[in-house]
């Protein structure tokens, strides 16, 4: 297939695309390489992918109107993995203006995109924090996500529903995917992992939010990509039994579909960096802080319907993981 991935020099684009190609499909990645983290990082991930053939890489800005449906009449895509956006939960309390453009605007000029030139299916990223103010455990993709509490998080809830109303008025099959805490080699800078990684290794202290009390949903790049991949393959549908007087937030009666992606298996933060300590044979000196604003206390992934729909659960060990990072970080770094 000629796919689109938007997004492509990031953490999970630049997996997604290599995966894809390995596969056989064309694809085209665009992104605007901004320099929210370091570009360089974004070069070295597109590096690996312009060895095919198949691959294309386009700058762009998706909140470019012009640009973005010149892009979809020249390329004629059959399908579209939007994951470019503005991500960052922290960065949304200073800079809200990025989410409104990329997040927003550019959400919607994809939409555009799509509906006048015949795609056939939308897959797009929404995230775990979406969840908000819930506390019921797991998060489930048939509860009710109205209380955001970051605008990031508002953004990506905007996405769901402005992806519902294309999948009603103009048949675009849409699903929405809520990753759940993605980790792994070739991460972003301003993770968790990573800059633990970096602050243990130079001695340095790392901060600990909510005292070391977050438990999380760790998923493993491979295991995101798995869920992406088979999520493209299978164009959302109309669900025959969804019911107005009882509303399902995860379906419709029109082609719409949202997934959990996450491990399903919860870690607490403490864990996560004796883990990491472990992979790297040194200590952490920890810098322990109160939760910052518009962050969450725990995420815990139901993935049942991922499993029943498409056959698939993330399942990559904790450890595995981090140790796979730590190799790639040494050998990106020159560490050795």
């Amino acid at each position: 297939m000629k796919i689109l991935v938007t997004g492509a020099a990031g953490f999970i684009g630049a997996s997604l695309s290599l995966k894809l190609l390995e596969r056989g499909d064309e694809v085209v990645g665009i992104d605007n390489l901004n320099d929210y983290y370091d570009v360089n990082l974004k070069l070295a991930r597109l590096e690996r992918l312009r060895g095919y053939d198949r691959f294309k890489f386009i700058k762009l800005e998706i909140a470019d109107k012009a640009a973005v449906e010149a892009l979809f009449a020249r390329e004629r895509f059959q399908r579209v993995m939007h994951l470019a956006a503005q991500a960052g939960v922290r960065y949304s309390i200073t800079h809200p203006h990025a989410y409104i453009d990329a997040n927003i605007v550019g959400f919607i000029n994809i939409l555009e995109g799509c509906r006048h030139h015949t795609v056939e299916h939308l897959a797009y990223a929404s995230s775990s924090s979406v969840y908000g103010a819930n506390t019921k455990m797991p998060f489930s993709i048939h509860d009710t996500v109205d209380h955001p509490v970051s605008l990031y998080a508002a953004t990506k809830k905007a996405n769901e529903l402005m992806a519902h109303t294309y999948s009603h008025l103009y048949k675009l099959p849409t699903t929405g995917l809520r990753f759940f805490t993605v980790y792994g080699p070739w991460g972003r800078p301003d993770m968790s992992l990573f800059l633990f990684t970096r602050n243990i290794m130079e001695g340095k202290p790392i901060d600990v939010f909510n005292y070391g009390n977050h438990r999380r949903d760790f998923t493993y790049i491979d295991d995101i990509v798995e869920g992406i991949i088979r999520v493209i393959d299978q164009p959302a549908q109309a669900n025959a039994d969804w019911r107005s007087e009882n509303p399902d937030p995860a379906s419709s009666f029109a082609p719409y579909r949202l997934y959990n992606i996450g491990n399903n298996q919860p870690v607490p933060l403490l864990t996560f960096i004796e883990t990491l300590e472990k992979c790297l044979g040194k200590a952490a000196i920890k810098n322990l802080l109160p939760m910052q604003p518009g962050d969450v206390p725990e995420t815990y992934a139901d993935v049942s319907e991922l499993v029943d729909d498409l056959g698939y659960k993330p399942a990559t060990l904790l450890e595995d993981g981090i140790r796979n990072f730590v190799q790639w970080y040494k050998d990106f770094y020159g560490m050795g």
